[in-house]
C-alpha cells in the first residue's frame, strides 16, 4: 500500500497530540533522553540505508554536486523563510493556541527531507522504513509540542498527510517513463545518497553535526542523471 507510511505518520501525530493533551509537563532529561535514543536509531536506518549503494562513486559525485547546488541557491535558507512567511501570514488571520501549534507543527513535521526521502521511497519502492521512522519522530515531538501549544498541533497531521501522500503517488508513476534498468539502478543509488541525508539527521538529532540537510535534496536529482548517463555510456 502506497500510502500506509504517510497513514501511519497522520496517526502517530494524532495520538502523540492526544497523549500530550494529559500531560502537562515532562522532565527535561526524559526529552533529552528520548531524542538522543532517537537520534541513534536514526542514525542506524541511515547507514544501513547508505551501505546499499553499488556505485558509490555515483553516491559521492551526487552529495558533492548537490551540496554545490544546495548551497548556490541557500535551499534551507529559503525554506525555513517560507516557513515564516506562511506562520506570518496564518497568524495575521488566526488567533489563538490552536493556530499556533497547528502552522508550528506543520512546519516542523513538513519542512525536512526525511519527508522527501521517506515518501520517494514509499511510492517507488513500497519500502515504508523511513515515513515509519519519521512517525515515531514526529509522534514524541507532537506530545512535547502538545505540552506547550495545546490540541491545534493536531490539525498538522492533514497537511503532512497531502504532502507526503502527494509525493508517494507521484513516484508510482515514474516507472512508467523510465526504463526498468534505470529505475532499478536509481532506486538503489537513491536508497543510500538518502541514507547519508538520513544519518545527517540522525548526527544532528544527537547534537553531534549541524548540517544543513536540506541543501542536500538537489543530490536526488544529481543521482538520477547520472544513472541515467552511465546506463546510457554503458
Amino acid at each position: 500500500m502506497v500510502l500506509l507510511g504517510t497513514i501511519v505518520n497522520g496517526i502517530c501525530i494524532v495520538l502523540g497530540t492526544f497523549i500530550g493533551s494529559f500531560l502537562t509537563k515532562i522532565p527535561e532529561k526524559v526529552k533529552n533522553t528520548v531524542m538522543q535514543g532517537i537520534g541513534l536509531s536514526v542514525s542506524l536506518l541511515g547507514i544501513q540505508m547508505g551501505l546499499k549503494s553499488e556505485q558509490f562513486l555515483i553516491v559521492i559525485m551526487s552529495i558533492v554536486i548537490g551540496a554545490v547546488i544546495g548551497e548556490f541557491i541557500d535551499l534551507e535558507d529559503k525554506l525555513n523563510r517560507l516557513g515564516l512567511w506562511i506562520e506570518k501570514k496564518i497568524g495575521k488571520r488566526a488567533k489563538g493556541d490552536i493556530a499556533k501549534g497547528f502552522v508550528t507543527a506543520t512546519l516542523i513535521f513538513v519542512i525536512g527531507a526525511m519527508a522527501i526521502i521517506g515518501s520517494l521511497d514509499s511510492g517507488i519502492r513500497q519500502d515504508h522504513q523511513v515515513l515509519y521512522t519519521k512517525s515515531l519522530i514526529d509522534g514524541f515531538t507532537s506530545l512535547i509540542l502538545t505540552t506547550t501549544l495545546g490540541v491545534g498541533v493536531m490539525l498538522s497531521a492533514i497537511p503532512v498527510m497531502l504532502y507526503q501522500g502527494s509525493i508517494a503517488l507521484f513516484a508510482t508513476q515514474i516507472e512508467r517513463f523510465v526504463p526498468t534498468a534505470i529505475m532499478d539502478s536509481f532506486i538503489v543509488e537513491m536508497t543510500s545518497t538518502g541514507g547519508l541525508m538520513i544519518l545527517a539527521i540522525g548526527l544532528n538529532l544527537l547534537g553531534i553535526t549541524k548540517i544543513k540537510v536540506a541543501n542536500l535534496l538537489p543530490s536526488i536529482v544529481i543521482v538520477a542523471i547520472l544513472v541515467t548517463v552511465v546506463h546510457q555510456l554503458s
